[in-house]
């Protein structure tokens, strides 16, 4: 049992930094009420928080290596713990931003690289796969049981006691720190690039940013832009800056790498096929998780008119079979190699998100969606089992907090785009849905049909036919046409939804490019302890553990 203390200790802190997502989607529309806002605006505090970590996370993986795993992963929980208690009390939006999106997220930038290297360093072999697979599984655990955990308190008590018991569960895992054994940095000590810094948190923001605000400003033709550009909305200026950022990032790694200093990412990892594909994928995966998250608690409280704990109860399915098929993730090892078994998720989730495109209709067949949702658990579960492990293993002891910065990296951006960008389509294709069910309904006159093009053009939310019916009611359209209108948004809100969750399937399928570097051959036997320092991440880390 003594063996496996550190595990609970770093398991418990992987649960409660991605428990914070699932908690905020499944109650949007208390978050709503209780700061008057609106659904765009919780998407886009969402997406900040993902973002931040995404941002700082290659940064966070560097200070574990300079200030030690063990100690960056303290500091990093206590930074979280301020940011949860500030949460908890937050009187308006912008508190809210400051204590969850932005001081949880730059704690969880530090936990989460520390938290990777730690698991790699205290265990070895066969017990590394399990604990990953372990780590793989809270994390989908701390993704889906959110929803019924957040879900029930939400709705018969108020979302800030989660944030409260956060606070507690830091102060509990501070108190056990001791049961981690420290893995020091090996090799030389490393400098910090602070421009490397700032150019990769400059450019991953614009590129999110840009793909955050196309639903409001819009992809190409402009919508409610600030500014336009050669009569283009401001959207893919933004994402185009960021891509430029990016590539004076890389530009800037290489020149240091050239002048034998050290840079803020080795480019050199990103020649190993197993981390680059396994990085890929971890982009991928959570791209549509966190897409899928955004997207169905919308048509289970908006469109079904659930609670926030109904609406966790239909997610539950996928905590279960989630945690249950990422746990056996070493047993799948001795059947079949990573990539294959990466390659059933994919397909399994592409089938999963197709079956719960086929649920969303205007009365809820609770059986059928909760069959589509233990199958998206199982694809989910696939991929969580596996990934985490190949990116640790592909590399040497030295490198893996590093690699556990890009890893995370990789998950945080993945989620970061799959709430902007799955939550940008379906709201496009709200919008669209809506202008053509207007313009073919011969009941709605050519006046009321301008009056409403023009507040699509301003910019429209998802919200329950019950509040568009209270503000046509309130414009004084006639009460025909009203209910033409309030139709009409009822179809194209089924409509969005479908287009969101067809944008996820093929974000899976198109994954299977990802998977061509991932390992082909089943695990070997338990490797004994690593004792030797790591050598450079060149040719030897590609041979070291690639079977898993």
């Amino acid at each position: 049992m003594n063996r496996w203390k550190p595990l609970i200790a770093l398991g418990a802190a992987q649960f409660l930094v991605v428990l914070d997502t699932s908690v905020m989607n499944v109650s949007i529309s208390q978050l709503v009420t209780d700061f008057d806002t609106t659904v765009t605006a919780i998407q886009a505090v969402i997406t900040v928080y993902t973002l931040v970590m995404a941002a700082f996370l290659i940064t966070g993986g560097k200070v574990g290596d300079l200030l030690g795993r063990r100690r960056t992963f303290g500091i990093g929980l206590v930074i979280y713990g301020v940011g949860s208690a500030l949460t908890a009390i937050a009187p308006t939006l912008g508190v809210l931003v400051l204590g969850w999106s932005i001081i949880e997220g730059l704690g969880g930038a530090l936990v989460l690289p520390a938290l990777a290297a730690l698991v790699g360093g205290n265990y070895t072999g066969r017990d590394r796969a399990i604990a990953y697979g372990v780590i793989g599984g809270l994390a989908g655990a701390g993704i889906a049981v959110g929803p019924l955990l957040g879900g029930w308190v939400t709705t018969y008590l108020t979302w800030r006691l989660v944030f409260a018991g956060e606070v507690v569960v830091v102060i509990a895992v501070l108190a056990v720190l001791g049961w981690i054994k420290e893995v020091p940095a090996t090799g030389p000590r490393r400098g910090f690039d602070v421009v490397g810094a700032a150019l990769s948190v400059v450019g991953l923001a614009l590129v999110v940013l840009g793909v955050l605000q196309s639903s409001t400003w819009g992809w190409l033709q402009p919508r409610n832009s600030p500014i336009t550009i050669l009569g283009f909305s401001l959207t893919p200026f933004v994402i185009a800056a960021g891509l430029v950022v990016l590539a004076l990032f890389r530009g800037w790694q290489r020149h240091r790498e050239a002048q034998g200093r050290d840079p803020l990412v080795r480019w050199e990892l990103f020649d190993i096929p197993p981390l680059r594909s396994s990085l890929y994928t971890l982009t991928a995966q959570n791209l549509i998780l966190l897409g899928l998250f955004f997207t169905i608690p919308l048509y289970l409280q908006v469109v079904q008119g659930l609670n926030a704990f109904e609406t966790g109860l239909r997610l539950l399915p996928v905590s279960i079979t989630m945690l249950l098929t990422s746990m056996s993730a070493p047993a799948l090892g001795r059947i079949a190699s990573p990539r294959q078994v990466v390659r059933v998720g994919l397909v399994v989730l592409f089938v999963a998100t197709l079956w719960l495109t086929a649920a969303v209709r205007p009365e809820l067949d609770d059986v059928s969606f909760g069959f589509a949702m233990a199958v998206l658990g199982i694809g989910m579960g696939l991929l969580a089992g596996q990934l985490g492990n190949v990116a640790q293993s592909s590399v040497g002891e030295a490198d893996r907090s590093e690699v556990g910065g890009l890893q995370y990296t990789a998950q945080n951006l993945g989620s970061s785009l799959g709430t902007a960008l799955i939550g940008s389509i379906l709201i496009t294709a709200l919008t669209a849905a809506v202008k053509a069910g207007i313009a073919a309904d011969p009941r709605i006159s050519d006046a009321v049909r301008a009056q409403v093009g023009i507040a699509l053009d301003a910019g429209i939310s998802f919200v329950s036919t019950d509040q568009v019916r209270a503000a046509l009611t309130a414009a004084q359209v006639p009460p025909a046409e009203v209910d033409a209108l309030v139709s009409a948004y009822a179809e194209a809100q089924l409509q969005g939804l479908k287009v969101a969750l067809l944008a996820a399937a093929g974000i899976a399928l198109l994954s299977f490019f990802a998977t061509r570097g991932l390992p082909t051959t089943r695990p070997l036997a338990p490797e004994p302890p690593d004792t030797t320092p790591s050598q450079p991440v060149t040719t030897p880390a590609r041979g070291q553990d690639q079977s898993l």
